[in-house]
């Protein structure tokens, strides 16, 4: 057996074969530390969270949709109870005992974080009131997020957290935690109904953070949340995170500015093409800006927009790269130029997230 809080350190997971069982709110900081420590992981679960969904959709883990059996523990290295049933959490770690299989042990019981959902010292109102804080987690590597972030989550008593988040530091808490996350074209939960989930839970006295990737003020809808919490005189508190914009190239090499190459650079959203009447984006004023431009939400429009930069008179030639699961272990880099990116991340089966850089600085190459 080896400790729950400890595993991510003490046992060597990277590629190895790891079942968690499974797939609710209780088992998403668990799944999240193992694929940031590089685990293969399988989740038998009936039904998962919107984040564990995802993970699977975008080939991150494999997520059998069904009870667990005795026999599943065979083909693990490492079994993760994590239903958040102490029965049969404690049946999984005993048919795992069985087996000869490392299996990690609850450090406590079930809080409210869990599957079934008993009433702890984190669920009951606090004297003063409650409030909600508005965390930026950074790109997705627990490491990257901001000590203050941080702190924020470990205090608080529930976490509402989106797909993008570093789930990885929600393991070993003793937190409710509220999975929110919007899947590209599946499931999604509207900003209307999370809006309404902070101001009830902080209503009801408790310490909520609003755990979002990136910075929750850089297309993370971070301001319609400060607005519906300050509406219903919810106390707010913002703390600001590492936007991927930047930190997408930066871990890929690329610096956004660079003396003598760019005096700028330009974020937009790609979450809607040229040409669309919902998009607000005078796209050929931005071909012919002279800056870098950041396309963020853009990997399913790529081709529209390129066509039209080009179009609008950028040169074809221009540099551009797209950083696909930035600061995660699975993170990938695909460079071409306006005319190609957008093939070539296609041929390279890329999908959300991913950043795109288009200007000279996508072509830096540091001197030695």
């Amino acid at each position: 057996m080896a400790r729950d809080a400890g595993f991510r350190t003490t046992l060597p997971v990277s590629g190895r074969r790891v079942l968690v069982v499974g797939g609710g709110s209780t088992a998403l900081g668990r799944i999240a530390a193992l694929r940031d420590a590089g685990a293969e992981i399988t989740v038998i679960a009936p039904e998962v969270v919107q984040s564990v969904q995802d993970l699977a959709e975008r080939g991150l883990l494999r997520w059998d949709s069904r009870a667990y059996d005795t026999a599943d523990v065979s083909d693990h290295d490492l079994v993760v109870p994590a239903t958040g049933d102490p029965g049969l959490d404690a049946r999984v770690a005993g048919d795992a005992q069985a087996f000869g299989r490392w299996c990690t042990v609850p450090d406590a019981v079930p809080g409210p974080g869990s599957d079934t959902g008993s009433d702890t010292d984190a669920t009951r109102p606090r004297a003063g009131g409650g409030s909600v804080t508005l965390v930026g987690g950074g790109p997705g590597d627990p490491g990257l997020i901001t000590v203050a972030g941080l702190e924020a989550v470990r205090t608080a008593d529930v976490v509402v957290t989106d797909r993008l988040a570093p789930l990885g530091v929600l393991h070993g808490l003793d937190v409710e935690v509220i999975d929110v996350g919007k899947i590209p074209r599946g499931r999604s939960t509207p900003q209307e109904a999370i809006n309404r989930i902070l101001v009830e839970h902080a209503r009801a006295g408790r310490r909520v953070v609003r755990l979002k990737g990136g910075d929750s003020f850089v297309f993370g809808r971070g301001g319609e949340e400060m607005e519906a919490c300050t509406a219903a005189g919810i106390p707010v508190v913002v703390v600001p995170g590492v936007t991927s914009a930047i930190a997408g190239p930066a871990l890929a090499g690329i610096p956004v500015t660079h003396r003598g190459l760019t005096q700028g650079f330009t974020v937009v959203s790609g979450h809607v093409p040229p040409g669309d009447p919902r998009s607000t984006v005078d796209w050929g004023a931005l071909a012919r800006t002279g800056t870098d431009i950041v396309l963020l939400m853009a990997v399913a429009t790529l081709p529209a927009i390129t066509q039209t930069f080009v179009a609008e008179g950028l040169d074809p030639a221009t540099p551009a790269v797209t950083i696909a699961d930035a600061a995660l272990p699975t993170q990938r880099v695909v460079r071409g130029d306006v005319a190609t990116i957008a093939s070539r991340v296609a041929e390279a089966g890329i999908g959300a997230p991913a950043v795109t850089i288009v200007g000279r600085v996508a072509g830096f190459a540091p001197s030695v």
